[in-house]
């Protein structure tokens, strides 16, 4: 008997394959995304109706909800549903395609690498023999989407995240080369490996691809790796009945192309592949020092917070094949931050492995592209390496864009932050009165003492100390040629509202009596040689200051820079610090007190 079935979040490839299944044994299917994509409107070309957005409307009728571990508990949707049906009738992705999988002839790929590549090859070479091949893979080749429909042996990218690999009876198991992955699931090594086992245990046969000979054929593949998923393709072929002589035939025809974003070519020397595990990291960069000429840049985005923290050490061996390296920040998916996995952490472990090139910290992965853009020279090749929305980057790469260049105005730049990737950036000094250094005005305002800065740049940020605020005695403020009165500057806690250049600023006297500068200037610490002042601002009702001690942050040091020993808001840059380094400090500093207090401090210094 047919059932209803809903797929919530159909658009992503996982669950797009298996919507096509699962409407092929007959089941009446829908599903909803977020937003509209050329894979919903796909699915829609293949007769299953697709929502957009979520609203419990979409739950009509329906028998059973399919959902994966991504999907967010709170979803309206899916409570709605559980009220109405119970939890009995929501089932995660990977336990549907189990069963499919379990039910028919099936050839099921896991491993930790390769698995799309190899389903992929393994597909293309027994449709090559003549079989009517039904597939579900997680990637797309050429003309070939995620899932088809057939009545002869189903291929599937069998994925071991979520645990269900334990649940498939594959009648042909192929296993690719496993190391530890996916700790936010496997929180051992031993539960991640028993996973494999128990498939192995219920497969009718079981194809070990690290195991197989390679010699004796000739397979018009790049990559070690790539010729390994080809000769278990061939390894299947051959089980499956088909001569040497007729597997040969189309073998070249069947391996013709990667799957989307497996060393995918975006534009002349730019390259982007899904790599995120430290070995396929390895791979990927292999493969370009093949085709680069000049200097090798990767742009790598890691994926998952728990997997950065799990495999921190084997990243930097990873990438050392690289000329420069680009740190974006993290994917977090659908993961809380987690101490130790931050980008910020990779960075470090990068640096102080010295063995990663030039190495850089971005704060957006647009802003990696634009350096690497902006670096590039004849016979370099740059690598976009990860399995999060570093994908987006494909569009601004295939049409040579990059982020739009930003003016910012400055007075003496002490409290501003510079990025060292390259950009087009434009810093400006403001002119006029306001650029006059603000140690002219310490007489009227002596709690100012000590603290750089112009006129201008101490009004833009509402500078003070010890309970002062400069804003408080702002009379109004020349910005781009219009004067504008106190209460339009939006003057808050080392903040304002200025948005253009001051050019000037008429003050009003303090009414109350103050202490001379000396006195001020004799509380203020004397900060060392390398530094400007406090990284953050202090949070409503407490010190930034405070916090940073407590959370433990005066032990820390990236690169050349560290932790001041005598305030722990302030950030050193000694001898050989970057502004890279300067960056990954300031965030590690913020996650340490995140992470202890719950608190997240803003940053002082602009741009950080």
């Amino acid at each position: 008997m047919s059932k209803r079935i809903h797929f919530i979040g159909i658009g992503g490839v996982g669950m797009a394959a298996l919507a096509v299944l699962v409407k092929a044994r007959g089941d009446e299917v829908t599903g909803c995304d977020i937003s509209a994509s050329a894979r919903t409107r796909w699915l829609e070309s293949q007769g299953i109706r697709v929502f957009t957005g979520h609203d419990p409307s979409h739950l009509e009728s329906v028998d059973e909800l399919v959902v994966t571990p991504a999907v967010n508990p709170g979803l309206e949707e899916l409570k709605e549903f559980l009220r109405r049906r119970g939890r009995g009738k929501v089932r995660f992705r990977g336990e549907v395609l189990a069963e499919i999988v379990s039910a028919c002839d099936s050839i099921a790929v896991c491993g930790s690498h390769g698995k799309t590549t190899t389903s992929t090859f393994i597909a293309k070479l027994l449709a090559g023999l003549g079989e009517d091949v039904a597939w579900a893979i997680g990637g797309e080749t050429d003309d070939m989407p995620v899932a088809r429909a057939g009545k002869g042996p189903l291929v599937v990218e069998a994925d071991e995240s979520d645990g269900t690999l334990a649940l498939y009876r594959a009648k042909t198991l192929v296993v690719n080369k496993c190391e530890y992955d996916h700790p936010d699931h496997f929180k051992t090594e031993e539960d991640y490996f028993a996973c494999y086992e128990n498939a192995k245990r219920n497969a009718g046969e079981v194809i070990n691809s690290e195991a197989l000979d390679l010699e004796g054929w000739e397979i018009p593949v790049s990559g070690e790796h790539n010729r390994r998923n080809a000769r278990a393709a061939i390894e299947v072929a051959l089980r499956r009945g088909h001569s040497r002589e007729a597997v040969e035939s189309v073998l070249a025809q069947a391996v013709n192309a990667l799957p989307d974003r497996r060393f995918e070519r975006l534009a002349e020397g730019v390259y982007t592949d899904y790599a995120h595990h430290p070995t396929e990291l390895r791979c990927a960069v292999e493969m370009a020092r093949e085709v680069c000429r000049g200097k090798l840049r990767v742009l790598f985005q890691p994926h998952r917070y728990s997997r950065t923290r799990a495999l921190l050490g084997d990243f930097p061996p990873a990438l050392s094949g690289a000329d420069e390296l680009v740190v974006c920040p993290t994917y977090a998916a659908f993961e809380e931050p987690l101490e130790g996995g931050d980008e910020a952490d990779l960075y470090r472990a990068c640096r102080e492995a010295g063995s990663c090139g030039r190495l850089y910290l971005a704060r957006s992965c647009e802003e990696a592209w634009t350096h690497a853009f902006l670096s590039m020279e004849e016979g370099d090749v740059t690598l976009l390496l990860g399995a999060g929305d570093i994908i987006k980057l494909s569009a601004m790469v295939r049409e040579g864009r990059v982020s739009p260049p930003r003016k910012m105005w400055i007075g003496m730049g002490s409290n501003t932050w510079k990025s060292d990737l390259r950009n087009d950036d434009r810093y400006v000094r403001t002119r006029g009165p306001a650029d006059r250094p603000g140690a002219s005005l310490v007489a009227k305002f002596p709690f100012m003492a000590g603290i750089p800065g112009t006129i201008g740049g101490w009004v833009k940020m509402n500078a003070g100390a010890f309970g002062y605020e400069i804003g408080r005695y702002v009379s109004r403020v020349l910005v781009d040629g219009k004067w504008i009165g106190r209460d339009e500057c939006g003057f808050a806690y080392r903040h304002s509202g200025i948005d253009g250049e001051i050019q000037d600023v008429e003050f009003v006297d303090p009414a109350e009596p103050m202490p001379p500068p000396e006195e001020f200037l004799a509380r203020r610490r004397r900060f060392p040689a390398g530094t400007r002042g406090s990284v953050f601002k202090n949070p409503p009702g407490d010190y930034a200051g405070r916090l940073l001690e407590e959370a433990g942050a005066k032990s820390l040091r990236v690169g050349g820079a560290y932790v001041w020993s005598g305030h722990a808001n302030v950030i050193v840059a000694g001898d050989g610090a970057t502004a890279s380094d300067v960056l990954a400090l300031s965030r590690l500093m913020r996650l340490k007190v995140f992470h202890r207090f719950g608190i997240k401090l803003e940053a002082e210094v602009a741009g950080l």
